[in-house]
């Protein structure tokens, strides 16, 4: 019986092996998109608990504690102690076998605390105290837990109004991890609710200093601020959205949707849809001219459990993957911006595992020998991050593109212990490569292989974004 995540967990030949602890184990971590506090690495930020660390945010953690029967109370709530919360994540752990998260709990206890107990009720007390007395000493603090995992550059996820002011600052600290902002500027499209959309437009419109009462002039508003994210290092944008979008519109019909958005006016889904199509467009064209990076996380359904979101607001674990039909919207939006010439180097991540080899096709629609790889299929995302989903993308991309020009693993969290999904994920794919040279599918030339695996792990990306 081989013990539970020892130092060759998720790693079944020697193959495997020598590929992660003497190749992909070494590899500094380029974090591409993820969801960090800006503020808490400006300022080092110090927990004052594990539960504010590993609990604070989570909703991973907090659905799985739902569907265990724990209380609302013990997830969001403000009236609770950090010890309860923790006690009741630690009475949850154990119903959590084959689910990522007992992975991931016990990774990050051994990797970040030294910790290789099993969390538990009989071990809650024990761990939390241990955790806590660690977190009180320096190099536990935000920015020490960055170093502890070599970390060279992460990117934040960042709304057009935000002012970057965390960003200068954590660059004029000189910390030596680079912290760059990329875009996301999902708000500016968000016509599905018109008041919020104009509640929107106008705070827009003050941050850039310009006065907002025609389309253009939303158009003028998000070029500055592109322009100002460009100045400040930026280099990615970001588009969390349902699915893509091909109706056809004309400069006149999203003229009249934009007043009747601004006016508070409901809009049918078609004109709801024709102005995401132009909006996606006109983000695309700006991100070609600043030589930037495209990334489209689709096919998600969130927000479902209305009577949650009205207490709790978004990103409190009331989300789940969606079904739709985009492939051909996808390709014409697509080919619309290649034909046009500006289509910049594109990543695109599928919330649902079904649509993985309709992406993997997807990417060499639209290769054009500018640069390795100028069309990435993102790695497996949100509820497909874990050993399964992983692979499934890994597997899908091996047969239909090109796994050696991938641009590899992201953690897309808010916690600063998620880095370790790094590490998951470098074992999974070196356990994939060493069971096919183990079986004769692939030859054992080292030298091929030792290149691959840190180019995924590392130098694909320090390539493909230009930092």
């Amino acid at each position: 019986m081989k013990k539970f995540m020892d130092e060759n967990f998720l790693l079944e030949t020697e193959t495997a092996q020598d590929l992660f602890h003497n190749h992909a184990a070494k590899m500094p971590i380029i974090d591409y998109h993820c969801h960090l506090i800006p503020e808490m690495v400006a300022n080092d930020h110090k927990f004052k608990s594990i539960t504010e660390l590993w609990l604070g945010g989570d909703h991973y953690k907090w659905r799985a504690m739902r569907t265990n029967g724990v209380d609302e109370k013990y997830c969001t709530g403000t009236d609770t102690s950090d010890w309860e919360k923790f006690e009741k994540w630690a009475e949850t752990v154990p119903y959590t076998y084959r689910n990522p998260l007992y992975h991931w709990t016990h990774l990050e206890l051994k990797t970040a605390f030294g910790i290789d107990k099993l969390l538990s009720p009989k071990t809650a007390r024990e761990i939390y105290d241990e955790c806590n007395e660690k977190l009180q000493q320096p190099g536990y603090t935000a920015r020490g837990f960055m170093r502890r995992y070599n970390v060279e550059c992460v990117c934040t996820t960042d709304d057009p109004v935000d002012d970057l002011r965390y960003h200068k600052q954590t660059k004029e600290s000189g910390f030596e991890i680079k912290m760059i902002p990329a875009w996301r500027p999902d708000k500016a499209m968000a016509v599905d609710n018109a008041k919020n959309f104009a509640e929107y437009v106008t705070k827009l419109g003050e941050v850039a200093g310009v006065t907002i009462s025609k389309f253009q002039d939303l158009v003028d508003a998000l070029q500055k601020r592109h322009d100002f994210f460009n100045e400040n290092g930026c280099r990615l944008s970001d588009h969390g959205i349902e699915e893509f979008y091909d109706e056809p519109y004309t400069d006149s019909q999203i003229e009249t949707i934009f007043e009747k958005a601004m006016r508070g006016q409901d809009l049918s889904q078609l004109e709801i849809r024709q102005f995401k199509h132009c909006m996606l467009t006109v983000f695309a064209e700006m991100d070609y001219e600043s030589d930037w990076t495209q990334q489209y996380h689709y096919g998600a359904i969130r927000d479902n459990n209305s009577l949650m979101f009205k207490k709790l607001g978004p990103d409190t674990g009331f989300d789940s993957i969606g079904e739709f039909n985009t492939a051909k919207a996808m390709s014409h939006f697509l080919d619309h911006l290649n034909a046009e010439g500006k289509l910049t180097r594109t990543i695109l991540y599928t919330l649902n595992p079904c649509a993985n080899e309709v992406i993997a096709t997807m990417l060499g629609n639209f290769q054009d020998g500018s640069c390795p790889g100028k069309i990435q299929f993102g790695s497996g995302w949100w509820f497909n991050d874990q050993l399964d989903g992983m692979t499934r993308q890994m597997n899908a991309l091996s047969v239909l593109g090109l796994l050696s020009r991938f641009v590899g693993m992201l953690t897309d969290s808010r916690s600063f212990l998620s880095y370790p999904r790094h590490e998951y994920f470098r074992r999974l794919l070196c356990n994939l490569l060493g069971n096919d040279v183990e079986k004769g599918l692939l030859p054992d030339d080292k030298e091929t292989l030792y290149r691959m695996v840190e180019d995924i792990s590392y130098y694909n990306a320090k390539n493909y974004f230009k930092f």
